[in-house]
């Protein structure tokens, strides 16, 4: 369905709350058999015209081809931000522009042994993807442990799904780490420091990747303290061999 040199338009179908500031947007495929047809680990552009200008965004859709007939995009809305705060906006039969695939990530079945995954906030989408891909298939042993940061527990973004994950499937394991937690909050807390990759992800070895997505300075710090844990420097544009590699 993608076209990765023109924009495409699709209709928003449904509009279902994950948290306080944070929507699962779902959009209509022209027919109900249709899939998006987007590789693992690669992602669409979104564009919107905003007080007479072009204003453009790259996304994850947390769904799959498994999915037929729409696609789901996972958006925090800011109050200033251009394009969570339009795709928000949009009643009932309204579209969006679309293009894609694009990114230097492409996912294939067991290509580590081992994946660590470091995410804050809706930087989740693109860990969903691969990690779905991965526990969908069984003929991939690859086996993935996730860090995620948030603010607040009410901020984990589909927390459900990813202990549903983690007590399904043995090669999945989650650890949560909260900045602002309440009293009652038992995980860790604070910001992912190298003692917690050091405790919850795999160690550097040629069968290991480290995945990161988040907001930047969170990324700069991962990127820091990944390189300082032994593993590869992270490159100011990741590639897919990258052991480091930041979406």
């Amino acid at each position: 369905i993608l076209n990765p040199k023109k924009f495409q338009e699709f209709e928003i179908i449904e509009k279902i709350p994950v948290s306080h500031n944070t929507n699962i947007y779902r959009f209509a495929l022209p027919k109900k058999n249709d899939v998006l047809g987007l590789p693992t680990g690669q992602h669409i552009t979104i564009s919107a015209e905003i007080n007479g200008k072009e204003v453009t965004r790259s996304y994850t859709p947390i769904s799959s081809d498994e999915d037929k007939g729409y696609f789901d995009l996972l958006i925090k809305h800011y109050p200033d931000g251009n394009i969570s705060k339009h795709v928000n906006g949009l009643m009932a039969h309204q579209t969006i522009r679309v293009k894609g695939p694009k990114g230097k990530m492409i996912y294939v079945p067991n290509m580590s042994k081992k994946i660590g995954m470091i995410c804050g906030g809706t930087g989740i989408a693109p860990m969903l993807q691969v990690l779905g891909t991965i526990v969908r298939n069984p003929e991939d042993f690859t086996e993935v442990s996730l860090l995620y940061a948030n603010n607040a527990e009410e901020d984990i973004l589909l927390k459900e799904d990813i202990d549903e994950l983690a007590a399904k499937y043995p090669n999945f394991k989650v650890h949560y780490i909260l900045s602002a937690p309440s009293a009652n909050w038992e995980g860790s807390t604070g910001f992912i420091t190298e003692d917690l990759i050091k405790e919850h992800l795999p160690a550097p070895s040629t069968h290991t990747r480290i995945l990161i997505c988040g907001p930047p300075p969170m990324v700069s710090a991962m990127k820091r303290a990944t390189l300082a844990l032994g593993f590869e420097k992270a490159r100011p544009v990741s590639r897919l061999e990258d052991q480091v590699f930041v979406f």
